[in-house]
């Protein structure tokens, strides 16, 4: 396993403040990309004069007029979150959380396994149109094949693998409050009617486990788990369906499932999601490792597409 440890003793990157922007609504989409898209390319300026190439290459390639960024902020490890697909008219909305090491100079890979995701739901939609299970079909359209986007939120600053605090509770329990905020306010963009699915990877699955009570969505799925903070799904405390997966060369299987509290702190997540104890409906994730449940072609990545569909007896279970 290759870990990025270099971040941790470069001196701090200087960049702008994030835009100064109000909850976005189908009207303001555009201004928001704007605005995020000149702040990131004010980032990449900045990071080159410091002499930081590399995250200026990273800042710079999310200024391109291509993205959509409802959110940016160079500072640090960096803030980004990104949409992928038309948001304004969509009705079925996926909002991927990523785990440890995602950093903005890491975020392609995170990006990546968005986009496929992306891709795979538009073959889906093309192919299946309207036999989506869930019968929503939102507040932006008429027609009966679903409109989709896809949300990589990398919202809170991820802990690094090779640290104390990927073993602790702490960085999810920062990371709930606005990943909930996040939410709420997509709910404002889309409406009520939509589905919206979150799908949490590694430690994102502890961050979702700490801001699952009470969340507005409709599906919460668990993949490439070391726990998600809590011992079943009741003790969520969500009326999302709870989904989980594990690929069969996943390292993650060897993370014991245990938690206790020392000095204060919470070490472990609990107990495995894939479980049957846990209750959660768990789905075939194919051969895959740890970072391939995004993967283009594969059984994990299409059945996260099902879920994010409403398509829910198409999900093939493990």
């Amino acid at each position: 396993m290759v870990v990025p440890v270099s971040a941790a003793a470069r001196p701090r990157i200087p960049a702008p403040a994030p835009a100064a922007l109000a909850p976005p609504t189908t009207a303001t989409l555009d201004k928001a990309y704007t605005a995020n898209r000149a702040n990131a390319e004010e980032a990449s300026r900045m990071a080159a004069a410091h002499g930081d190439r590399t995250r200026a290459a990273a800042d710079h390639a999310m200024a391109a007029p291509s993205r959509h960024f409802l959110t940016f902020d160079g500072r640090g490890q960096g803030l980004a979150v990104e949409v992928l697909g038309d948001l304004a008219h969509a009705d079925r909305v996926a909002v991927l959380v990523p785990g440890s090491d995602t950093t903005l100079e890491t975020y392609g890979r995170f990006r990546a396994g968005a986009a496929a995701l992306q891709d795979h739901l538009n073959s889906l939609d093309h192919r299946h149109g309207a036999h989506g299970t869930h019968g929503a079909h939102g507040t932006h359209g008429s027609t009966s094949r679903p409109h989709t986007a896809v949300i990589a939120w990398l919202g809170y600053e991820t802990p690094g693998t090779v640290s104390t605090t990927v073993l602790t509770t702490g960085r999810a329990e920062d990371a709930a409050p606005p990943l909930k905020r996040f939410i709420r306010e997509l709910r404002g963009v889309v409406g009520e009617k939509a589905h919206v699915s979150l799908l949490c990877h590694s430690y994102g699955t502890v961050v979702c486990g700490r801001a699952a009570r009470g969340l507005d969505v409709d599906d919460i799925a668990l993949v490439g788990s070391p726990g998600s903070g809590a011992d079943s799904v009741s003790a969520l405390r969500t009326s999302a369906r709870i989904w989980a997966a594990r690929g069969a060369d996943d390292w993650i299987v060897n993370v014991p499932h245990v938690h206790a509290d020392l000095f204060g702190t919470t070490v472990g997540f609990g107990a495995d999601p894939v479980s049957p104890a846990f209750g959660a409906r768990v789905f075939a994730a194919g051969t895959g490792g740890h970072s391939d449940y995004f993967k283009p072609g594969s059984v994990s990545l299409d059945n996260l597409a099902r879920i994010v569909l409403g398509d829910t007896s198409e999900v093939t279970r493990a």
